[in-house]
This record gives C-alpha cells, structure tokens and sequence, in this order.
C-alpha cells in the first residue's frame, strides 16, 4: 500500500497510532510523520564528511534503538532519514547547489564534488545496514501484514 498523504498530519502522532502509517517508496513521508520527525531531524547533517559520520551514527542509532522497543515506524523513519541523506549528498554531489535543473527546465551540467560524494557514501553505508537488518525487515513484514 502507498503513503497516505491524505492524512492530517499535524493531528496524528504515530507513535500513539502506528496502524496509520503506510511504508511507501523510498523517502515518502520523511518530513510529516511526527513525533519521529522531530526526534530525528535534529541530527541529520551532510554538508562535511566528518557531519555525515556523526550524522549517520546517530540516526542509525535511533535506528537500532526504535527496533529495540519494537517501534517499526520510527525504524523506517530511521532508515529513511538515512536514505534521505544518501540522496540528498548524491544530488550535490553531482549539482552545486543540489540543483539539476536550470530555471528554463533544462539539465545542469554535472559538477562532481569529491567531498559530497564522501558524505553520500558515509550514508549509503549506514542506509545499506538499516534495510537489510533481518529484525528491521521482520517488522515490515509484520506492521504491513496487519496494517497495509
């Protein structure tokens, strides 16, 4: 089933109503599910390598912490501010300025920048460990078997 985006998302805290939440691609809902968002955000940096890694250890952290307590949505929610900053570094890594498109719709040409392609790999790593971790992917299992 896909991300809801029709849910009224400043009146629900998903902790409370874990039946709410729907997986979706990749990154949906990253920024709207509460009270995760703002437990993680705070720490999610990717503009140096050494902010990625402690960047990166720290949402991971949470991570393995909202796994712990059986918490599946703030493990997704992990796993995707992991993926988020993988994506994020990568379209930096290759924009300035993180921009792909001009303002007349056409593509930028592509600016390789070495220090954003570390971040991004800093976050791939810990990415790659979130969603491949046997008890993290028995609770998705699991929460969409009973929610959707």
């Amino acid at each position: 089933m896909s991300f809801n985006y029709d849910l009224d998302f400043e009146k629900i805290n998903f902790r409370e109503n874990p039946e709410k939440y729907r997986v979706g691609r990749g990154e949906q809902g990253v920024l709207l599910v509460e009270p995760y968002k703002s437990e993680i955000l705070p720490h999610w940096r990717f503009k140096t390598p050494e902010e990625a890694k402690k960047s990166s250890e720290k949402i991971y952290e949470l991570f393995l912490e909202y796994k712990e307590k059986d918490d599946f949505v703030g493990a997704d929610m992990a796993r995707k501010f992991l993926q988020m900053g993988y994506t994020r570094a990568r379209r930096y890594t290759n924009y300035k300025g993180g921009r792909k498109y001009k303002e007349n719709g056409e593509i930028n040409e592509r600016q390789i920048d070495p220090v954003k392609a570390k971040s991004a790999a800093i976050f791939e790593e810990k990415w790659k460990l979130a969603r491949t971790d046997k008890e993290y992917l028995k609770l998705k299992k699991s929460h969409q078997k009973e929610f959707g």
